[in-house]
């Protein structure tokens, strides 16, 4: 049965094609497998750059102006006279030593983003060793490390993501869900492909947005034409 969505979600466009941006965002929708529930939609960036090298390492955040259609459950730690401006920017929980303490002694990972302030990194590094794995450590690259607290909040619960290159050069990230418009996951799509051309690192030789590749959680990739970001490619 699954075989059958799967060829039914592959017609009626050429999967071997480079679409643009806005022809793909049309498309996916149509490709989604389930209908129980609202799939993600995922891209995929294939990067020039080797991330064994320090400075050919993309890391960075970029707010989706569609939203994400998640809401991010968002922990702060800072000292104990911000913890009202981190609350009412929208923060599910915030505090310093008492979750420290909770995440160390009880293994509490109730939160999807822990935002610290600097002056609180000292801290937050004692249970780094258990945030790492999880991708849950503060990083001023990526905006959760920060003297903002507030901006960063809003930032995240409007739909801020993070990303960082693998090993093979790719950069996958959620970019909406397939209930969304098409024109929506469009404007998320170039938010996140403009962002990394910003990033793009000097050192990168040779072209530099070499593939993308968008696709729901189940459904078939839909290839990208990178024609329009070969401004990136390396001077």
């Amino acid at each position: 049965m699954a075989g059958k969505k799967y060829k039914k979600a592959t017609t009626g466009w050429d999967p071997t094609k480079k679409y643009s941006v806005d022809e793909a965002c049309a498309i996916l929708p149509k490709t989604k497998i389930s209908t129980k529930w609202d799939e993600t939609v995922d891209v995929a960036v294939r990067l020039g750059v080797n991330p064994k090298y320090a400075d050919q390492m993309v890391r960075g955040s970029v707010v989706m102006p569609s939203g994400t259609g998640k809401t991010k459950r968002v922990l702060v730690i800072c000292k104990t006279d911000r913890v009202k401006d981190a609350l009412e920017a929208g923060a599910d929980y915030a505090g310093n030593d008492e979750y420290i303490n909770k995440i160390k002694d009880e293994n509490w990972f109730d939160f999807d983003t822990l935002v610290a302030t600097p002056d609180m990194m000292v801290s937050v590094g004692k249970i780094g060793r258990v945030l790492g794995p999880r991708g849950l450590m503060p990083n001023p690259k990526v905006g959760t490390v920060t003297a903002d607290i507030s901006r960063a909040v809003k930032e995240l619960k409007a739909g801020r993501v993070e990303f960082r290159v693998e090993k093979a050069g790719v950069i996958q990230t959620p970019i909406g869900k397939a209930s969304f418009k098409p024109e929506a996951l469009a404007v998320n799509l170039r938010a996140l492909l403009d962002q990394l051309v910003k990033l793009k690192p000097s050192t990168a030789k040779g072209t530099y947005m070499r593939s993308i590749t968008i696709s729901t959680t189940h459904g078939p990739g839909i290839k990208v034409d990178t024609a329009a970001y070969a401004g990136a490619a390396a001077e």
